[in-house]
């Protein structure tokens, strides 16, 4: 942890004999925070900017947080290494990049056909799931927040239409956490890679159809410059978290008022970034269908597939992990609830819409 102190005097304080002010240790610290996204990324990369500006800003400067994008400090899916290590004391990202270190991850992300994005906040704030998502970060020595959420993402870019389940038979695919796994169920060759590839790899054909984000981010990455064919919605990842997270050590060094700073500085870059993407959204979808940019749901055999593949995964990830288990008592017990909640409020609505 880098700490420095700034001591501020009154003049004349080299004399002993005159009245000045005793000098005062102002304690200033200074964190270095890699990010999995490009700083410019709208939305994803411009949570982790907004969330150091505005520490800066409710800490009068007592705390001063310099983001590192993707690579520049450490590679995208190896910040909360680089966090638990010790190495920086806090990181930027979202949960399910580190998977392989907790199945449970995914769920603290989103998860297909789980909860919208104000469901997941209202389960992690109120139904138990932050303090089973602290509780499992914790044996890893690190303090989970979180900072904001994409909402329901598209379904992906694919190079060909996709008509049927045999469309998808032997694809490359650009897909990120468990909606990866629930794909290679119906055939298709699944691929997590950073953002920063996702384009390169569409154009030289490496891959045939890539899954990232929506519409805002989809545009900034120049996807539609290589495919006008996109599907909606991403019944893979309704909601996807982002997450600020912090060495434990790190976090007890903090006083009580910094801690809070943190704290209020991530919910509100969750509410910012939330808002960001419902609005610029509307406006990037409306340019690229401008451009051409056809926007497909999926055939009727092409989800029902998917929901059947996903109640697979499910089962194997209860089995195989108990942290995943554990957090699938907490999150279907609410999401039980939750669907019948919103098919009679919010689905009724928007269908009359």
């Amino acid at each position: 942890m880098k700490r420095r102190l700034f001591l501020k005097s009154g003049a004349g304080l080299a004399a002993a004999t005159t009245l000045a002010a005793p000098a005062i240790a102002q304690e200033r610290i200074e964190w270095d925070m890699p990010s999995s996204f490009p700083k410019a990324a709208p939305g994803v990369g411009t949570n982790s900017t907004r969330f150091a500006e505005l520490v800066e800003k409710l800490s009068s400067g007592r705390m001063v947080i310099t983001v590192y994008g993707a690579g520049e400090l450490v590679p995208p899916f190896a910040v909360e290494d680089a966090v638990q290590a010790g190495n920086v004391q806090i990181g930027h990202g979202t949960p399910y990049y580190a998977a392989s270190k907790t199945a449970a991850a995914h769920w603290f992300t989103g998860v297909p056909f789980g909860l919208t994005a104000n469901e997941h906040y209202a389960w992690l704030k109120w139904g138990g799931g932050q303090e089973i998502w602290d509780s499992i970060y914790a044996e890893r020595n690190l303090k989970p927040f979180y900072s904001g959420n994409s909402g329901t993402q598209a379904g992906g870019w694919f190079k060909n239409r996709i008509e049927s389940l045999a469309d998808l038979q032997g694809l490359n695919m650009r897909i990120a956490g468990l909606g990866g796994e629930m794909m290679r169920k119906l055939g298709v060759n699944a691929i997590l890679m950073p953002p920063t590839e996702i384009f390169q790899s569409l154009q030289s054909g490496a891959i045939d159809a890539a899954e990232w984000v929506g519409p805002l981010l989809d545009q900034a990455f120049g996807l539609q410059r290589i495919t006008n064919l996109c599907y909606t919605p991403a019944y893979a990842e309704p909601c996807a978290a982002l997450q600020v997270v912090v060495n434990t050590e790190a976090w007890a060094g903090l006083a009580d008022d910094l801690k809070a700073i943190v704290e209020a500085a991530a919910l509100q870059c969750s509410m910012e970034t939330l808002g960001q993407f419902d609005y610029y959204n509307v406006g990037a979808m409306a340019s690229l269908e401008e451009a051409g940019v056809e926007f497909l749901n999926f055939p009727d055999d092409v989800i029902a597939g998917m929901k059947s593949a996903w109640g697979e995964v499910v089962e194997e990830q209860r089995a195989a992990s108990p942290d995943a288990a554990r957090v699938l008592e907490s999150y279907e017990a609410y999401q039980a609830g939750a669907v019948g909640y919103a098919n009679a409020f919010v689905g009724r609505y928007l269908a009359a819409r």
